[in-house]
């Protein structure tokens, strides 16, 4: 029987405070260089702040191309349209996943002016063969978000994929062909979460309130990864970590891995240089979103 091994910490990477659309402050990990990403991950921004002047701005009309994106809102209400007349309403505990596809060209903006706003986005790339595929949307209230908890200490919920500590318990997204989980995990102190990941898969953990250990190469050690860090994770089998000294609160990233090249200039991603100057005179001359975009 082949002995289960535990994914180590290959590297961490600090988020760091930026500003994008009209202003909004944000800490991004993942994106932050074309050197922090993770196939088939390119971006994840942790956007959280009480001061309406640091997210009141919203992200104004924008385009994409090559990707799909995945916002998903702790607390506050943002409203998502594009050009095609496509609304949704984002509010605490609810997702989107977009796919951009061939291209849309889409606005979120702020529905409050005061109290608070947080939430993650993350940027999951498209294999060649589906970077012009159509647009289409899935969009989720907290309540179809499923959840699991034990006694233990453990409390998750499940965006997409399957976790085989939650038996039963599947994420509504699906049909994405890089078979990605993603979850939102808060542990007690001192709770040890413990999962069986796909052996192929990328995996990133970031951690968003407190603190996790996880298991390192000598026995009596680990590596301690603190709020607004992301643990990109060694292949393996098992992921192991434990609620350091405070009760923690991360998300669980894991997905297959796309192995193409990756060419972005800002919204566009794709896989030549070519395909990015056919991008972006495409969104000049007006043809970047042709055609309508599809909720599911």
């Amino acid at each position: 029987m082949t002995q289960e091994k535990i994914r180590t910490v290959s590297r961490v990477i600090q988020g760091l405070q930026t500003r994008d659309g009209a202003g909004v402050v944000l800490y991004r990990s993942l994106g932050q260089s074309p050197e922090a990403r993770l196939d088939p991950f390119l971006m994840l921004d942790e956007f959280g702040s009480e001061r309406p002047d640091e997210y009141i701005a919203g992200f104004p009309p924008h385009p994409h191309r090559g990707f799909q994106t995945v916002t998903y809102m702790l607390e506050g209400h943002m409203l998502h349209e594009d050009h095609l007349g496509h609304r949704g309403h984002l509010r605490s505990g609810g997702v989107q996943w977009m796919n951009a596809g061939r291209g849309i060209i889409h606005s979120e903006m702020p529905q409050q002016e005061a109290g608070r706003m947080r939430g993650f986005q993350l940027w999951l790339n498209l294999p060649a063969k589906e970077k012009m595929s159509e647009p289409f949307y899935q969009d989720l209230e907290a309540d179809a978000v499923p959840e699991y908890r034990d006694e233990a200490g453990l409390h998750l919920k499940l965006i997409a994929g399957t976790l085989s500590c939650a038996t039963g318990l599947r994420g509504p997204i699906e049909g994405v062909s890089t078979e990605p989980i993603f979850c939102d995990v808060a542990l007690t102190k001192g709770t040890i979460f413990r999962e069986l990941l796909p052996a192929g898969h990328a995996v990133f953990v970031y951690v968003y309130e407190g603190a996790l250990r996880f298991p390192a190469a000598r026995s009596d050690a680990y590596r301690k990864v603190e709020a607004r860090q992301g643990a990109v994770l060694e292949m393996g089998d098992v992921l192991e970590c434990q609620a350091d000294g405070q009760d923690t609160n991360f998300l669980v990233l894991a997905a297959k891995p796309i192995h193409e090249p990756v060419v972005q200039h800002g919204p566009f991603v794709m896989n030549t240089e070519a395909e990015i100057r056919q991008a972006i005179r495409d969104y000049r001359e007006g043809r970047l979103a042709v055609g309508a975009a599809a909720a599911r």
